[in-house]
């Protein structure tokens, strides 16, 4: 999970081998490593390119997460190309269902508002 730059040299010389023994590895290494750029560099423009490059490798369990990618290809691209993001919204939404969960689903809508006003 740790990006390779920032690996000590002795783990940065044992990936290199592992990938250097597997290339199917080696070719979903890079791919991750190529939609990782994309996600975190807002470059939703190429992910057509990406998903031709994923296509040409023999790696299904790629093309899975490619053909969901297909799907709804407007709205990944604008995902990774618009800087908008709606996880604080994201992150209320888990919070209140946590407490929801902790009431056992006993409680009305009334006691949850409660609970979840307090809460804040």
């Amino acid at each position: 999970m740790t990006h390779p730059d920032t690996l000590p040299e002795c783990k940065r010389l044992k990936l290199k081998s592992v990938l250097a023994g597997c290339p199917e590895l080696d070719a979903l290494t890079r791919h991750v490593r190529a939609f990782g750029k994309m996600l975190t560099q807002l470059q939703g423009d190429q992910l057509p390119q990406c998903i031709k490059a994923v296509r040409a490798d023999d790696l299904p369990s790629l093309h899975t997460f490619v053909n969901g990618l297909e799907r709804d290809l407007a709205a990944v691209t604008a995902g990774l190309t618009l800087p908008w993001s709606s996880g604080v919204v994201e992150g209320h939404v888990n919070r209140i269902k946590m407490i929801k969960r902790q009431m056992y689903g006993r409680a009305g809508f009334g006691i949850l508002r409660k609970r979840v006003l307090l809460a804040s």
